[in-house]
């Protein structure tokens, strides 16, 4: 018999704030609603959470997979949990005597939630995510750097700074985007296409806290953004306004933006261990990004087309769908252009170009629907969206309507992306 709620005992699972790096994934592919977040912390309300462990092999950092053991009437509150700026510690067993186990709860599979206006469920992007990477990948290091880690940042030098989109005239042109290439010397950090590292700012925040880290994908492929030396590249566009549009100045990003070459930068990480590409022969990419969600890409292109050069890779087929408001605003332009054709099939989608329609990648994407139906029924085939989170649902809406449009089951197909490790969203 359950014991009365004032008497249960619960296995609370808690957010390491001091290791957390506030990347998002956590509450992006909660699919209860149990996670939320404010400008310093992510927590979890224990009155939602059915302990399904959704969230936990997709964090970076381990930063999720935490659990306390509470009276169930001493649950840690979100409020609470809000102020802090470590994990308290485990109750000692006398706090726990009197209370027993609760019946766990059982974490039945969440049903997609129903549109009221069309009684039909509604589509759930990222319930076809996969949190495991390729059967191919080349093993990721991680948290080699943190705050529970023998070190707690390493020191890089910065050695490149260049912005890398145009001062256009078209409305939001200010879209200041660096390619930032940072050296590391001889200290040991390995990392992999897909990877993300943590850039830790200097001085503190408003309430004197130190500066926690922010998340950024690399943007060079393994062996460096020079071939052979310690180091890596980012992509980093310099915040001037939130969601909302109202004037903020990004502490990291603009931190970053101004660097010169010989400043020094303090970093954690490498973290990701699922956002990895294939390194099988023939092996297919589609890489679907925006923005600064290229970086992952042009570590990945980068990466194949040198593996091309030296003859040492049989590869498949490159595959690019990248959106942006306008030309000047799209990082990298002027060398993808240059890019063979034959080595990699680049597709464009603009949505503010003055005198012609909105264009958003989805729209590239069913415009060359004939073609990714064909990769799409490739189990060597590998799918890659990295950008906001608002592209999310219709990019892989996009990939329904084209396998349904060729007459492919997309509920088998969609079960085996994620199974196989070929559909991988990163989205913020």
């Amino acid at each position: 018999m359950n014991a009365p709620a004032e008497l249960a005992v619960i296995k609370q699972h808690l957010i390491d704030p001091e290791i957390c790096i506030r990347c998002n994934t956590c509450e992006a592919i909660c699919p209860v609603g149990a996670i939320t977040h404010d400008n310093v912390n992510y927590v979890v309300d224990a009155s939602k959470c059915n302990l399904c462990m959704d969230c936990i092999s997709p964090c970076p950092t381990g930063s999720i997979d935490n659990w306390r053991t509470m009276p169930l009437v001493r649950a840690y509150t979100p409020e609470e949990q809000l102020t802090w700026d470590e994990l308290p510690p485990e109750l000692p067993p006398e706090e726990l005597e009197g209370f027993s186990p609760a019946t766990p709860v059982r974490a039945e599979p969440v049903e997609a939630p129903v549109n009221a206006a069309t009684g039909e469920q509604t589509f759930v992007a990222s319930s076809y995510g996969a949190t495991l990477p390729p059967w191919s990948a080349a093993h990721a290091y991680t948290n080699l750097y943190g705050p529970k880690a023998a070190q707690k940042t390493v020191t890089a030098t910065v050695v490149g700074n260049v912005r890398v989109t145009e001062v256009g005239k078209t409305a939001g042109s200010d879209y200041d985007t660096h390619h930032i290439v940072l050296d590391f010397g001889a200290m040991p950090f390995p990392v992999l296409e897909g990877q993300s590292i943590g850039v830790v700012p200097p001085g503190v925040d408003g309430i004197g806290r130190t500066h926690h880290a922010r998340q950024y994908s690399i943007a060079s492929p393994r062996n460096g953004e020079r071939p052979g030396y310690n180091n890596l590249s980012l992509t980093i566009k310099r915040v001037l306004q939130d969601h909302d549009g109202e004037p903020v100045r990004g502490v990291a990003s603009n931190f970053m933006c101004d660097l010169q070459v010989g400043d020094k930068v303090e970093v954690i990480g490498p973290f990701g261990t699922s956002f990895l590409m294939p390194n099988h022969p023939r092996s297919n990419i589609v890489m679907i990004c925006t923005g600064t969600g290229s970086a992952p890409m042009r570590a990945m292109t980068e990466w194949r087309r040198r593996l091309r050069t030296s003859g040492k890779f049989e590869g498949g087929k490159l595959m690019l769908f990248f959106g942006a408001r306008s030309q000047e605003e799209l990082p990298y332009f002027g060398p993808l252009q240059n890019l063979p054709k034959d080595f990699i099939d680049t597709n464009f989608a603009f949505s503010r170009t003055p005198g012609a329609p909105k264009r958003y990648v989805q729209d590239a994407m069913r415009e060359r629907a004939a073609d990714l139906a064909v990769l799409l029924q490739d189990a060597n085939t590998y799918f890659y969206v990295c950008g906001l989170k608002s592209m999310e649902e219709g990019v892989v809406l996009a990939l329904r309507d084209v396998a349904q449009g060729a007459g492919l089951n997309w509920d088998t197909i969609g079960a085996a992306l994620k199974r196989e490790g070929r559909l991988h969203l990163e989205t913020y």
